[in-house]
């Protein structure tokens, strides 16, 4: 006969002894009430495993997707498990079930990493090749919140993954007690919930919110990452024979970069300019009316210039796989490409400018010590936040205003007359998350050493907007930036500037909104209409602001592309 109590009531095994009575006295009732409480104590926690369980094997990857109706399903695993349990051998029942639920546990860890890459990247986590991004993510909250905070969430998570491998397995141990002590009712449910998700199954029954009833998830995460190991394993190796293989490396130096010859180029990326800020209906209008009129600005000024799009190899975050990308003609989607890139020879948009004559500068402010990488792109100087003489504020993440980064250029390289050409990568952080604290511009010729902007900043550990009030911060960070380059160029562009500016990623899917593409703007500006005629083939929208069906381009293919237009 099967046992009707829990394996919380006398606790042990099937078979074990009832605790004994002997001793009480007649007429004391606590022992039976502590049976009692023990049995309902007991059914709990066989009700909170259960439950747990159930939990880890049905919530989806995807942070949209986590509502209530999401757990209203019948896992396929948890069917397979019950079943596997009960023909497994007694003795070896505790080792699969206790193995089974830490493997279950990290499953759900990892379901959570790839909720939170799904929300600020679009994509889910590499098991193989993002954990060099946690160290960039640490920082990012050291910056954000200071050292102590930085070292408490990375405890904490820790001890939370540590955690849930422990707490799943124990659950798992428990229900599997629980499935050999009432093995009869355990077949008899097991046999009917799956007849339930084979009809289900073959009849493509959905919950309320799109998600099918006869859930797989945990099985097919598994499988996925399962794959993604394999194809992320060989992935080093594939990207260094691509590496090789170019087609400019050999191009004598009279045929590099002709068309701008004698040129000051600027090329500036733009920190989360995404097509986002250009479409989406919370930012296009005042967005799209900063380009409009300052194509106008430019106009009147005599400059022109042409939009088109570029698919960035990162989104919500990852700036330097962007710049990486574009600077090498290589698609750098992750950090072991990276590595592997900037330890290579890699022929390299700097090194053309340079190899044509020109001084190739980098403004990186958000730097804050020894930067190796800056040797392999090719710079003949490397501005970060240590050598700039900014003696103003903070503003979170960004340690000067874009207005101040180019500032810096315009008198340390553009300023002298007797000079070579200048090439000049910048970085304008300004447009980083949080968004906490956004400067305003001020008159060119009172930036000085960047005391002008003390009270606008916020400090580096200024706190996040509030959910209400973040996209509009976003989107306030987005014209600032923009106006300040349109202001640039309006202020010190001559006959010889040509502006390159694009978006390095899309802003986390919060800002960008669920579905995005990974599409960034690109503009180029310039008084020489020679320089402009170079990309008529390219056909970009006129203006800053680009045509929504103009065309996009693979990051990775715009170094072919601009040697190829301005070569020899």
């Amino acid at each position: 006969m099967e046992r009707v109590d829990d394996e919380g009531a006398g606790g042990g095994h099937a078979g074990e002894p009832a605790e004994e009575a002997g001793g009480r006295e007649p007429g004391d009732r606590e022992p039976g009430r502590g049976r009692r409480w023990r049995r309902i104590a007991g059914r709990a926690c066989t009700a909170a495993a259960f439950l747990f369980v159930l939990a880890a094997l049905v919530a989806p990857a995807e942070l949209t997707r986590l509502t209530p109706a999401a757990f209203a399903r019948i896992p396929v695993e948890g069917i397979v498990g019950v079943a596997l349990i009960l023909l497994v051998p007694a003795r070896a029942r505790r080792y699969v079930a206790g193995a089974a639920g830490a493997v279950l546990g990290l499953l759900l860890v990892l379901k959570v990493m790839d909720i939170g890459f799904e929300a600020v990247m679009f994509r889910p986590f590499d098991l193989v090749l993002d954990w060099p991004l946690l160290g960039p993510a640490v920082e990012f909250v050291e910056k954000s919140s200071g050292r102590t905070g930085a070292i408490g969430v990375l405890v904490l998570a820790v001890v939370l993954a540590v955690a849930v491998a422990v707490l799943m397995a124990l659950s798992a141990l428990r229900l599997a007690r629980v499935a050999a002590r009432h093995r009869r009712t355990s077949v008899r449910a097991a046999a009917a919930l799956g007849t339930v998700w084979v009809l289900c199954a073959a009849l493509g029954v959905q919950a309320a919110d799109g998600l099918p009833v006869a859930s797989r998830s945990t099985a097919v995460l598994a499988y996925d990452h399962t794959v993604q190991v394999r194809s992320s394993l060989n992935d080093g190796e594939e990207f260094a024979e691509a590496a090789a293989v170019d087609a400019f490396r050999g191009t004598p130096t009279d045929q590099l970069l002709t068309g701008l010859r004698g040129k000051d180029v600027v090329l500036a990326f733009v920190e989360s300019y995404g097509r986002s800020a250009l479409e989406h209906p919370e930012y296009a209008a005042q967005v799209g009316g900063v380009l409009d009129a300052g194509t106008r600005r430019l106009d009147e000024a005599g400059f022109s210039a042409r939009s088109g799009w570029l698919t960035s190899p990162t989104t919500g975050g990852g700036s330097w796989l962007a710049h990486a990308t574009l600077l090498s003609g290589l698609w750098v989607d992750n950090e072991q490409r990276y590595r592997t890139l900037v330890n290579s020879d890699r022929f390299t948009l700097n090194q053309a400018f340079q190899r044509a004559g020109s001084r190739t500068v980098a403004l990186m402010p958000a730097i804050t010590r020894t930067w190796p990488e800056g040797g392999f792109f090719g710079y003949d100087k490397v501005y970060d936040s240590r050598n700039t003489g900014y003696r103003g504020p903070r503003f979170a993440f960004a340690t000067m205003p874009d207005q101040y980064t180019l500032s810096v250029l315009q008198r340390n390289e553009l300023a002298a007359d007797d000079r070579a050409p200048v090439m000049a990568e910048a970085a304008l952080v300004s447009s980083h998350a949080p968004w906490a604290a956004i400067p305003r511009q001020v008159p060119w010729d009172q930036v000085g050493d960047g005391s002008v902007f003390q009270g606008m900043g916020k400090g580096d550990d200024a706190p996040w907007p509030p959910p209400d009030e973040i996209r509009g911060e976003y989107r306030k960070s987005i014209e600032y930036t923009l106006n300040t380059l349109i202001s640039y160029v309006e202020t010190y562009g001559d006959d010889d500037t040509v502006l390159v500016f694009l978006g390095d990623h899309q802003p986390s899917p919060v800002l960008a909104g669920q579905g995005a593409s990974r599409d960034v703007p690109i503009t180029v500006v310039a008084k020489d209409e020679a320089v402009l005629a170079k990309i008529s083939g390219w056909g970009w929208q006129d203006g800053l602001k680009p045509a929504k069906n103009s065309p996009v381009w693979p990051m990775h293919a715009f170094r072919d592309r601009f040697l190829t237009a301005f070569g020899g």
